[in-house]
């Protein structure tokens, strides 16, 4: 009976494995070779038309002499710093809104929040390239029949308002996923806890600080770790919109590695680059979870 309970285990753990290999062979070429390349190469002069040459940390050094690289850093942690607390703030106060409302409501509002996530990029860019039109965008024009613009405003051209654009649209093409998920996750909590609170004099805020946000946090670590990652990687809206312009305003991480990478063909510099945003990531993502825990 052991032998063919033994037997049973090994056919059943081959199938599995047997499932799982055309995925982890896809992980393992397409994602896991990739990042241990991204990082050999970051040591190495790597461009076309001629072979690598090993610098070591030379990359490394440049780039926190790169006063490009500097101002594309600082642009990125003031679009995460921005992004990540407004996204999750306002998806939480939207969620706690339409939760309890009747089912066909909670869906439209969900639907029409999500909308902009499911929509394509370039669509969305147009659109609002199309509101900050110096010229005939909706902006300038209602600024101007308000009274509150005296003349046209080239919005993307501007190095004052350029980035504040851009976080703009940010936040409005990442809130979707987090009212959805954080909807699921009100829905989800004990209302027999709440309902004792209320009994015993609990105030709405007491009910939600004591009772519903702690069952919630796991979701609220997952928007975070999500959110972060997300502004981090802002690439999209940079592309279509300004090219990293006016004057490297509007330059992120994401878009300096893309331009070093594929315009000056800078392989190995470009790596070094991902390297240290991957680094930033990981290390805010673990303090993200660490805080999250000691909660």
């Amino acid at each position: 009976m052991n032998r063919m309970n033994k037997a049973l285990v090994r056919r059943e753990t081959f199938a599995g494995y047997a499932f799982m290999l055309p995925s982890l062979v896809f992980f393992l070429g397409f994602v896991i070779y990739p990042m241990i390349q991204c990082v050999v190469t970051s040591f190495f002069d790597s461009t076309m038309n001629r072979d690598d040459i090993f610098v070591g940390l030379a990359n490394y050094k440049e780039l926190f002499q790169d006063k490009i690289f500097i101002g594309a850093l600082w642009n990125t942690i003031i679009i995460v710093l921005v992004s990540v607390p407004v996204v999750c703030i306002f998806s939480l106060w939207v969620s706690s809104v339409i939760y309890n409302m009747r089912e066909p409501f909670c869906s439209i509002f969900r639907c029409i929040f999500y909308l902009p996530v499911v929509t394509g990029s370039v669509a969305v860019t147009v659109v609002w390239k199309w509101m900050f039109n110096n010229y005939y965008g909706i902006f300038n024009y209602v600024g101007k029949s308000l009274g509150i613009l005296e003349k046209n405003i080239n919005w993307l051209g501007d190095e004052r308002f350029a980035l504040g654009c851009i976080i703009l649209i940010l936040l409005t093409t990442s809130v979707g996923q987090p009212i959805v998920l954080y909807v699921s996750a009100l829905n989800n909590v004990d209302q027999s806890l709440v309902e004792a609170a209320e009994v015993d004099g609990a105030t709405k805020i007491q009910c939600f600080w004591k009772i519903k946000w702690p069952q919630i946090m796991p979701t609220t670590l997952y928007i975070l770790v999500i959110t972060t990652i997300n502004s981090f990687q802002c690439f999209a809206l940079i592309q279509l919109l300004t090219s990293g312009g006016p004057n490297h305003r509007t330059d992120t991480i994401m878009y300096y590695i893309y331009y070093t990478a594929f315009k000056l063909y800078r392989y190995g510099y470009g790596n070094a680059m991902g390297v240290v945003l991957a680094v930033i990531i990981a290390v805010l993502s673990g303090i993200q979870f660490k805080m999250a825990k000691s909660d």
